[in-house]
Formats: C-alpha cells, sequence, structure tokens
C-alpha cells in the first residue's frame, strides 16, 4: 500500500514539472503578432523586457562564434535599422559593418535585378547557328571573316561579330602544322600501312602476324604468319604486296628493327616513301592498330591456335571476310573490296553463310529466278 502512494506522488510531481516547464516556455510569435500584442502593453513593461533581451543577446555574443542568418534575417535587420537611429548601440550578434554590407549586396542585388536584359530572340535562325559551327568545326583555318564570305555566297545575311559569338573560344593560330590525323586524312588514297602483332598457339608459342593495309578503302592487302620475322622475311612480304612495281607512294609503320635496310632499299626501288611514326605514338598508325583490335577481337580471342598453319587459314579467312563482306565504320559502313561501288539494291530471298565454323555470318539477298 506505501509503494502504490510513492508511485502516485512520483508521477503528481512529474505532472506538475511539465505544467511549470510549459508555462515558463517563452511565446513563438511572428514578427506581426509580436508587434501588436506590443502595442497594448505599458511603457514599463516593454523597457524591461528590452533590458532583458538585450542582456540575453550580450550573452549570446559571449557564446556563440557565429550565429546563422537567413537572408529574411538579414532583409528585416536591414529595414528596422532604417527605422531608428541608434541601431548600432542595438546590435549585438552582428557588427555594424557587416550590417552596411548587407545594404550595399541588397542595393547591388536590387539594380541588377532591374538593369537586367530582357532575354531577347536571337537575331538569326538556329539553323544558320548551327551552320556556323559546323563551318568552324570543319575548317579550323577559316576566321570569322571567311565564313562569313561563305554564308553571303548562300545568301545569308551576318555581320562579323555575330559570327565571332558562336565560334569556339579556343582558336587555333593561323597556319598551324597539320596533325597526323589530318595528314593521313589528306592523302589516304596514296598511303598504305604495316604493322605486326604476336599470337600464342595452346604450347604457348610465339607467332607474329603482318600486316598491310590500304588506308583509302582499308582493304586488307597482304598478310602473312611467320614465327621469326626478320628484315628479309619482311622484305620478302612487300615484294608479294606490290608486283610488277604497282604500290603506293608512301608506307606507314613504326620504327621496329624488323623494318631495315633490305626493306628501305625495295621500298625505295619501287618509289615508295617510308613514313615511320614518333616514338610512343601508336596513334599515328591508328587505323592499322585498330585492323589488329578487330582481328583480336573478332576471331583470335574466340580461337585456340594449334599451330602455324592453323593460324594461317584462320587469318586469311577473317581477311577474306573482313575485304568482302564485312561493313566497315570507318568508310561510311562500305565494304574495302567494294569500296567505290554504290550498294546494289536488290530483292529477294535473304541468305546467310557462315564464316569461321559460324563464329560470324555472311548476309545476302538471293535473287528469284523465275
Amino acid at each position: 500500500m506505501i509503494s502504490y502512494y510513492i508511485i502516485l506522488g512520483k508521477c503528481l510531481i512529474f505532472r506538475l514539472l511539465q505544467l511549470i516547464k510549459v508555462g515558463v516556455k517563452p511565446a513563438t510569435l511572428s514578427l506581426f503578432a509580436g508587434t501588436l500584442s506590443d502595442m497594448a502593453r505599458s511603457r514599463t513593461d516593454l523597457i524591461v523586457e528590452n533590458a532583458l533581451l538585450r542582456q540575453q543577446l550580450i550573452f549570446l555574443n559571449r557564446h556563440v562564434k557565429r550565429p546563422q542568418l537567413t537572408h529574411r534575417d538579414r532583409f528585416l535587420l536591414i529595414l528596422l535599422a532604417r527605422c531608428t537611429g541608434f541601431w548600432k548601440q542595438a546590435l549585438h550578434i552582428v557588427q555594424p559593418d557587416t550590417l552596411l554590407r548587407w545594404h550595399r549586396e541588397l542595393f547591388r542585388f536590387y539594380w541588377r535585378r532591374k538593369s537586367r536584359h530582357k532575354q531577347d530572340k536571337p537575331k538569326i535562325s538556329p539553323e544558320t547557328i548551327e551552320l556556323i559551327r559546323k563551318m568552324a568545326k570543319e575548317n579550323r583555318l577559316w576566321g570569322a571573316d571567311r565564313i562569313r564570305g561563305e554564308l553571303l555566297k548562300l545568301d545569308i545575311q551576318v555581320c562579323k561579330r555575330t559570327i565571332q559569338k558562336y565560334l569556339p573560344k579556343a582558336r587555333i593560330t593561323p597556319n598551324p602544322s597539320q596533325t597526323w590525323a589530318t595528314f593521313l586524312k589528306n592523302h589516304a588514297k596514296d598511303i598504305w600501312a604495316c604493322d605486326f602483332t604476336v599470337v600464342y598457339d595452346w604450347l604457348f608459342r610465339a607467332y607474329y602476324i603482318f600486316v598491310v593495309m590500304e588506308l583509302k578503302t582499308r582493304r586488307i592487302v597482304q598478310v602473312a604468319v611467320t614465327q621469326s620475322p626478320s628484315d628479309e622475311w619482311t622484305t620478302q612480304q612487300l615484294r608479294e604486296a606490290t608486283p610488277w612495281g604497282k604500290g603506293p607512294k608512301y608506307l606507314l609503320h613504326d620504327r621496329d628493327s624488323k623494318y631495315g635496310i633490305r626493306f628501305s632499299s625495295v621500298a625505295a626501288g619501287s618509289g615508295i616513301a617510308e613514313l615511320r611514326t614518333p616514338y610512343r605514338a601508336p596513334r599515328a598508325n591508328g587505323v592499322c592498330e585498330r585492323f589488329m583490335g578487330s582481328l583480336r577481337r573478332e576471331c583470335l580471342d574466340h580461337t585456340l591456335i594449334l599451330h602455324g598453319k592453323h593460324l594461317q587459314r584462320v587469318v586469311k579467312e577473317y581477311t577474306t571476310y573482313f575485304n568482302q563482306d564485312r561493313p566497315h565504320q570507318g568508310i561510311g559502313q562500305h565494304i574495302p573490296s567494294f569500296y567505290d561501288q554504290p550498294i546494289a539494291k536488290t530483292t529477294g530471298r535473304i541468305t546467310s553463310r557462315a564464316i569461321l565454323g559460324g563464329l560470324h555470318h555472311s548476309y545476302s539477298r538471293q535473287n528469284n529466278l523465275n
């Protein structure tokens, strides 16, 4: 019975403490509601309350390093400071210089918003803007005047300043030295490229694949496999790739020792100028390197090589497929062996032919015979 009274007494004490806490909790009124309530209070109450609040602000300024103020708080402080001449004595959370800085920032924001130019529609059409950017991208040596002259040929009236507005920010200097990509694109019809890659059979024996490619059509001119590449062997492959003096004007290759003195003499005798790529620059012979990657990804990575003859047969079959059946992205999805021929529009039943045992297939239409 005594424990019951003890528990009841504790509950009453806890309830009394809750009522006291609620009673002494300060009211959280808005600025407008608090101002209206202050109008009904006496002058003495307001003076005492101001003194109490001022002391609290002094205590807050003493213990809080940086109070977090919102933009609304800053605006209200600026607005209230405009209504009294003693605002410097009333400020405790911030310094007077801070309030003045807020006022200057608000002033700049006000005039920036007021003087902001309305977004007008472009004076030229989006098609003309796209054409200007296309001309600047495709003709890196052209400036604003040159592009303006080209637009006048198309009966498009655009001033120089407008063209400069849509040009890329970083423009190259006049008469720059051309890059390897530009050189290869300009002379692709006169350039062949050659390169080596190494493959291992199931007994981990190394075999070297030598490839000669015509850059313009991406056609594989010569492909051969050997275990012992040398200057003599590479020279023989060059002779077989250029029978009766038929060859390119330039031959692009790296600085490997396999391209030795004999190779250079045979190339010079055939009227071929050698283009050696810079050191550590595989992208200079990127087209041939790309074919080596396709050969690995589409063929060799899926085939277990047994011996040299097997590798030679697999590479020959893939090369035939690459030249005669496989569309190439670099030449607009044309087939290398039929680069200059338009795509024939035929009708008939679609048939497929397996390549490399079904690893790839070649599709074509079979003409209907009546």
